[in-house]
């Protein structure tokens, strides 16, 4: 790329029901690989890369995502480049904005606020098409025990129990600021459940499958198969406690990201 580039800052929704995740990985289909394939298509001569505010596991979903857009030529008019770049992509993935910023703004550290919302529903096997988004636990949950136990979450807490493939410089001291269950009031459909909920889960940075791993600990919870003072204990430092369940990631969707 020449010198000069010009920076923007994308704004985006994809269901990834049909994706291995964020990242561009060898023979995978990925929302970063396909962006970059039709980047590569609506812009010929124009010098680019991209560059995630984070990385989204399999089958995870967001309503607010967002990369950022380094080019070589500046964008002449962004609203007719939004319908062109939403023209050519597929129909699971969707440009909302596109807004110019200057070189010193920073998509990963400029990162203020990621609220994760995990959906769910219990006792009965849902409609089939629910399953590009909502979590489906056939058995019954003890939902009042998981919705007091959420409480244990808030606040600065060793999640080391609460991560896979961790590596020797990984951080596990994370700040929650919000962890609660709310009934589910994010997405409606006529063959949605009659109840579903939603894990609400709000904070600057989470570590691989640490949300889906809360929610796969509140899975453990409702069915008995942990107790309240076994969560509690797996906040504690150096741990014995193990969170064996990791929650599909067909559940969980990015609701909001908010920059400084």
């Amino acid at each position: 790329m020449g010198k000069r580039q010009f920076f923007y800052l994308v704004r985006l929704q994809f269901l990834g029901f049909r994706y291995s995740g964020w990242q561009k990985q060898p023979g995978q289909k990925t929302i970063e690989q396909m962006l970059a394939k039709t980047l590569k298509f609506v812009l010929p001569d124009n010098d680019f890369k991209i560059l995630g505010a984070g990385r989204t596991d399999a089958k995870v979903s967001a309503l607010d995502a967002a990369f950022e857009l380094f080019a070589a030529k500046p964008l002449e008019n962004t609203s007719q480049f939004i319908e062109l770049f939403n023209k050519n992509l597929p129909s699971d993935i969707r440009i909302v904005s596109i807004d110019t910023v200057d070189q010193k703004f920073n998509i990963i550290q400029n990162s203020k606020i990621k609220e994760y919302v995990y959906l769910f529903s219990f006792g009965e096997k849902n409609h089939p098409f629910c399953a590009p988004f909502m979590a489906n636990i056939l058995e019954d949950l003890h939902l009042d025990l998981m919705m007091e136990a959420t409480k244990l979450f808030v606040g600065t807490h060793d999640f080391a129990a609460y991560t896979s493939r961790k590596q020797t410089h990984t951080i596990t001291t994370r700040k929650i600021d919000l962890c609660e269950i709310r009934p589910n009031t994010i997405l409606e459909a006529n063959f949605l459940p009659e109840k579903s909920y939603a894990l609400h889960v709000k904070g600057k940075g989470f570590m691989r499958y640490q949300i889906r791993m809360i929610m796969g600990a509140l899975i453990q919870l409702g069915k008995g198969e942990l107790t309240i003072d076994d969560l509690r204990n797996s906040l504690k430092k150096d741990t014995n406690v193990q969170i064996s369940y990791v929650a599909p990631g067909s559940g969980l969707l990015l609701r909001e990201l908010v920059f400084d």
